[in-house]
């Protein structure tokens, strides 16, 4: 496993922590909390998981917990770390994984923040649950649970302390904090030290790292989404508004039930709901899409695929609209579609998170792509023409209404019919932002060329290299 060492910089550790990460994240995700740990001159050791960041799969959640195991014996093994004080740490899956590796392995202490369920308690489903073996309490491990999380999570975490090692441990609740939010909290930082210093006899003084960094990516990628706008309308050509376009732009005034009787129909929503709920009955029985090599990912690759074949046969008529487009819009839409994601994905990974396109997810691009098309035409076909007016909003509100729908309906498959997707659950708020905005950039392109097939490749393109980089190699 690729592993990151962070310390102080002195010959001499006072102690050392192998830190693990979550479902989907990666060892710079955690570097805030790493950097705490430094502080304290303690050497930090933090691997990418099988098929997390830039460790090669394949990824299982058994194959993760059992590299966790094998990596710390080894470490302790060759003289790497001293086992008498090493703590295990980690965050939600790696939480779960620190814990299980801790109650076979002796170590100085474990820190769990937000630790995976292991147990069906607090309305918590076996399909949802990571790993169903839960160990006994090691002894010296502290739990931490965000404020913000379902309370069902937080019961959850309790439980880890329980047995005959819990008088040994303690539970802490981080006011005001999400789950993902927990990882750069100063809180959390402040909390683990103390932990540290106790379990390992050390100076217990809180140091928390500069929150520079974290400030310095966000503001360069607001930076780059303020320009991705200008840069898409460059690429397409400064061409003048379509023949779909132009009529609606000189239509005045506007007239709010027109627009809401050209722009909503309720055909479509029924379509865009029952089309979904076939596809998790079909994924449900038969699930063909195992090839992608995308965990949890090509899931959400073939439930795309069926929706969008089912909606291309609802809208038949219209797919002849698709043949008409001009070869230089699709090359500009799909050019834009490249190089702006690229630029996202080199800032997050100097900066905030590992978002680099490794050559065994490029491989995985070009199948996903081609899943996920369909839908996207099916889509462009369905909303109908986009306007440079403000009925622009309402198309991209409804667009968007749509998609909430067919999320609801994945969640009610991951939720009701226990079908075990619970990444996607975890990863719904992200690819809701995802969504609006590729949403607003495939407007963009629509009513700038006039083109469904441009806006479709456009937003096929951004999906799939989104999806190649947050979903795990399976």
């Amino acid at each position: 496993m690729v592993t990151d060492v962070v310390d102080a910089g002195e010959d001499d550790a006072q102690g050392y922590v192998i830190l693990f990460h979550g479902l989907a994240a990666n060892k710079k995700i955690m570097a805030f909390i790493a950097r705490g740990f430094a502080l304290q001159g303690l050497r930090v050791f933090v691997p990418d998981l099988p098929g997390h960041g830039r460790t090669p799969g394949p990824f299982s959640y058994e194959r993760a917990a059992s590299c966790g195991d094998s990596f710390v014996r080894q470490m302790i093994g060759r003289g790497a770390v001293d086992g008498k004080r090493l703590i295990l740490a980690g965050h939600s899956m790696g939480g779960a994984i620190a814990v299980k590796v801790a109650a076979k392995v002796p170590v100085a202490g474990v820190i769990a923040i937000s630790p995976a369920p292991m147990v069906t308690t607090h309305g918590i489903e076996k399909s949802m649950l990571i790993f169903t073996d839960p160990p006994a309490v090691p002894p010296h491990t502290l739990v931490l649970s965000g404020g913000l999380e379902p309370r069902s999570m937080r019961d959850s975490a309790k439980d880890y302390l329980s047995g005959e090692n819990a008088a040994s441990g303690s539970y802490e609740v981080i006011s005001l904090a999400t789950h993902a939010g927990l990882l750069t909290r100063a809180n959390v930082v402040a909390e683990s030290q103390r932990w540290a210093a106790q379990v390992l006899g050390i100076d217990g003084s809180v140091k928390i790292p500069p929150r520079l960094p974290l400030v310095g990516g966000v503001a360069g990628l607001i930076g780059i989404f303020l320009l991705a706008g200008p840069f898409v309308r460059e690429a397409l050509g400064k061409s003048s508004l379509m023949p779909e376009t132009s009529a609606a732009a000189t239509a005045q005034p506007y007239d709010s039930i027109a627009v809401r009787k050209q722009n909503i129909s309720v055909r479509v929503i029924a379509e865009f709901a029952a089309l979904s709920v076939v596809a998790i009955l079909i994924l449900k029985a038969w699930n063909p899409f195992h090839f992608v090599g995308l965990f949890e990912g090509d899931y959400l690759a073939g439930f795309l695929l069926i929706v969008g074949i089912g909606l291309l046969a609802a809208h038949f008529k219209k797919i002849g609209t698709l043949s008409g487009s001009d070869w230089k819009h699709l090359l500009g839409a799909a050019f834009a579609a490249v190089v702006v994601p690229l630029l996202i994905y080199s800032w997050l990974d100097l900066t905030l998170t590992e978002a680099w396109m490794t050559p065994n997810r490029w491989l995985r691009f070009p199948v996903v792509l081609l899943l996920v098309l369909p839908f996207h035409a099916a889509e462009e076909l369905a909303l109908g023409p986009a306007m440079r007016t403000r009925l622009s909003k309402t198309r991209l509100a409804y667009a968007l209404g749509l998609r909430l729908i067919m999320w609801g309906v994945l969640l009610i498959g991951i939720v009701g019919l226990h079908n075990g997707e619970i990444l996607l659950a975890l990863l719904a708020p992200y690819f809701a932002l995802f969504c609006l905005f590729q949403r607003t950039g495939m407007d963009v392109v629509r009513s700038s060329t006039g083109s469904a097939l441009a806006a479709a490749i456009f937003g096929a393109i951004l999906l799939a290299g989104f999806s190649v980089v947050v979903f795990p190699i399976s």
